[in-house]
């Protein structure tokens, strides 16, 4: 072609690729000159666009009219054959490689899918996957492309071999990692399929397990992953090297202490002459950064400098300590809550507007809306104000529940047999946050209606205030114990005083008005009270209570610790003089990531005083049961009336030691609960010098909780130790729609 000054462009060919786009890829413009030379650029740079699949050039008198083939689109993808791998992320993955519906088909891609395939099903050990494509010429110049996959089996780890270790057992190894060898639970945990992922993060468990227990210099030399011919086998050969264990020879601060020395030191965990840890290194720098937090320093770095001596194997750390500028709160802002009030998510702030910032304040004011039960979730970012370097603003995104409830329910407890029950609740009355609330509950023991209201910050300082009314109907017959019923009547006033962040103190004082009926079955006991004392009284009843509460949730909790201390007393201005105290604590221990250590006792005791002679027998304490020690009936341990029933007692001891154990397939889940546990306990009447701690009853087993949407599912089996022919045991208890 002879030179000539190009004097327009014209495009033949197009339909679906615009001339935009042509124009942004062709190395010649209008004015160039253009020649063979330049007539090879334009050709090769519109081949390597990938729009097309014929470039051709000619000229008509100084025009350049460039004549295009397009390649076909891809209108549609099918795939068969995958179960494995979801179709949609198998599209993500080709789309990675320039393969998706709607782009250009090119032909010499269909080998790039064909790799990315197998590179995703080789990921999870399935290395005898078959791989076919089909293309079908459709019309508009577009194209189908048919993928069919044979997944074949996933290979099974044969064999695990770790070459190099003295310090630890290969038990001791494996017994760490996602992987394993075939065992009988394989076809459930599918630990013996090899995953490229999963090896790569049991390699890095490895290296944390040495790492953690002073090997400073270890490393993994090499990994091998050998395939039996069939491709069904899978043997892996982990190559290490321990080297010495250091211990530390000296633990020191620097850099700007903004904080006192020893302050500082009391967040430390790393100590000299203990084992070097890489993860209780981590730990304190976390703790160190976290209490210059809580002194307005949110953006501190604290880097732990390790000096290692290998002539001694030991290592000196140093915590290197740059708090940066002090940072306080501009403001406070809140999102989310279109029903509830500003004023109620504010009052529950720990941090102050204008103060410094406290990380540990910031938190703790997103435990206290969590635990108000109206939002389902809760986040907090701490953003810095633009253009400054001190500040940043605190802002809370909240995710709203329904507030109020109308429940209507059907339950079934072993001791109550069918239980119904219906509420109208209103948590947050027109986004106030009080309390409004009607029960009835019905079951062949109780039946009660009850109706409530409670200002959870009748003053500013979080001083509630609530109101109660009920009447409750009791067959006592059912429940295991001394024939009588009783009607009972009342309600009450009660105010809870928050002393500490943790710590609140309860009171209340009620009236009750109560009627005892007996029968021809009633034992003597029940009748000589009701000849001395009478069968309808009024009480006035003051009850007060302290709790100590660092649970980090109301439901199902599983850190922190619970105290609480009851006192309740029949005040000389009715009609029956008496008291109760009671003691309860809980205990949650972390002992291992998924377990949970939970210690649990309860101390209760009662008497008369004045002129009544003894504690009302429809006050006593009972033992045995779901809530109690399990493996034994509810409320059927302890002193029995002269017709053979549990008729309680004024002493009530009991304890509780539970494992809480990860729930398989639901370990992420908050709904469920696994226990294994030990109970032990009893009732006792020690106004008849019944005590006797040989006659503590224990049981062993292990039970379950599920909060359903429909209610709480508990069941447990136990079985009772120590247990008198006279004692009801039960080993399978389960209970339906109660509270526990």
């Amino acid at each position: 072609m002879e030179e000539f000054i190009i004097q327009d462009i014209r495009l033949e060919g197009l339909s679906r690729v615009s001339a935009g786009n042509v124009f942004n890829h062709l190395p010649v413009k209008i004015g160039d000159k253009f020649n063979d030379r330049r007539s090879s650029e334009t050709v090769k740079a519109l081949f390597k666009s990938g729009f097309f699949k014929n470039v051709s050039l000619e000229r008509v008198g100084n025009v350049l009219v460039i004549v295009l083939e397009e390649r076909e689109a891809i209108s549609k993808i099918t795939m068969t054959g995958n179960e494995d791998i979801k179709k949609d992320d198998l599209l993500k993955g080709l789309a990675s490689v320039g393969f998706a519906e709607g782009e250009v088909f090119n032909r010499s891609l269909l080998d790039k899918v064909e790799q990315e395939l197998h590179r995703q099903y080789f990921s999870l050990g399935k290395y005898g996957a078959k791989i076919t494509t089909d293309v079908k010429k459709q019309d508009d110049n577009r194209v189908e492309v048919a993928i069919n996959i044979s997944e074949g089996e996933t290979a099974r780890i044969k064999e695990i071999n770790i070459v190099g270790n003295t310090y630890y057992t290969d038990k001791q190894i494996l017994k760490k990692f996602e992987l394993s060898t075939p065992t009988m639970f394989s076809f459930f945990s599918k630990k013996d399929q090899y995953s490229k992922q999963k090896l790569s993060a049991d390699l890095e468990t490895i290296k944390s397990l040495y790492l953690d227990h002073g090997f400073i210099n270890f490393n993994i030399a090499s990994t091998q992953v050998s395939i039996t011919p069939d491709k069904k086998d899978v043997y892996i050969t982990i190559n290490i090297n321990e080297g010495d264990q250091f211990t530390i020879s000296d633990v020191k601060l620097s850099g700007e202490l903004i904080v006192p020395e020893e302050d500082l030191f009391e967040h430390i965990l790393t100590h000299k002459g203990e084992t070097f840890s890489r993860k209780e290194i981590t730990k304190t720098s976390a703790n160190l950064t976290e209490r210059l937090g809580d002194e307005g320093y949110a953006f501190a770095n604290v880097n732990a400098v390790p000096e290692i001596n290998d002539e001694t194997d030991e290592v000196a750390l140093t915590y290197f300590i740059d708090p940066g500028k002090r940072v306080y709160v501009r403001r406070i802002n809140f999102t989310g809550n279109t029903k509830t009030r500003d004023e109620v998510l504010r009052r529950e702030m720990r941090q102050a507007e204008g103060g410094w910032i406290s990380t540990k304040k910031v938190e703790r004011s997103k435990v206290r809306l969590q635990r108000l039960g109206y939002f389902e979730e809760v986040n907090v970012e701490t953003p810095s104000v633009p253009g400054t370097t001190d500040q940043v603003d605190v802002n809370y995104s909240v995710v709203e529940r329904p507030s109020g409830n109308l429940l209507f329910g059907l339950g079934f407890s072993q001791s109550q047999g069918l239980i119904f029950n219906t509420s109208v609740t209103q948590d947050n009355f027109l986004g106030s946050g009080k309390r409004f609330s009607f029960d009835f509950n019905n079951s062949s023991v109780n039946r009660r209606f009850g109706l409530g209201y409670t200002n959870p910050y009748w003053t500013i300082d979080g001083v509630s205030r609530g109101f109660d009314a009920f009447y409750r109907e009791t067959n006592a017959t059912n429940a295991n114990i001394t024939r009588f019923d009783s009607t009972v009547f009342g309600g009450g006033v009660n105010f809870g005083i928050p002393v500490t962040e943790y710590q609140r103190f309860n009171l209340g004082l009620s009236y009750e008005n109560t009627d005892i009926a007996t029968n021809s079955l009633s034992s003597s006991e029940v009748l000589d009270f009701i000849a001395a004392e009478g069968s309808k009284f009024d009480v006035l009843r003051l009850r007060g209570s302290f709790a100590f509460d660092t649970r980090n949730r109301a439901i199902l909790p599983d850190r922190g610790v619970l105290h609480r201390i009851r006192a309740d007393m029949a005040i000389p201005f009715g009609d029956l003089r008496y008291y109760k105290i009671s003691y309860d604590a809980r205990w949650f221990i972390p002992l291992a990531e998924d377990y949970t250590l939970l210690l649990k006792g309860s101390v209760g005791y009662g008497d008369s005083y004045g002129e009544t002679d003894k504690l009302p027998f429809f006050e006593n304490f009972y033992g045995g049961g779901p809530r109690s020690i399990r493996g034994f009936q509810e409320n059927t341990l302890g002193p029995k009336d002269s017709t053979g029933r549990a008729i309680g007692g004024n002493l009530k001891l009991v304890g509780n030691i539970e494992l809480i154990l990860p729930v398989p397939f639901a370990s992420e889940s908050k709904s469920f609960r696994l226990t294994g546990f030990i109970d032990g306990g009893n009732v006792y009447d020690i106004d008849n010098d019944n005590f006797d701690i040989g006659d503590i009853r224990y049981s062993a087993g292990i039970s379950g909780i599920w909060v359903s949407p429909f209610g709480v599912v508990s069941a447990s089996f136990a079985k009772p130790f120590n247990d008198d022919p006279t004692d009801q045991t039960q080993t399978f208890q389960f209970t339906f729609g109660t509270s526990f």
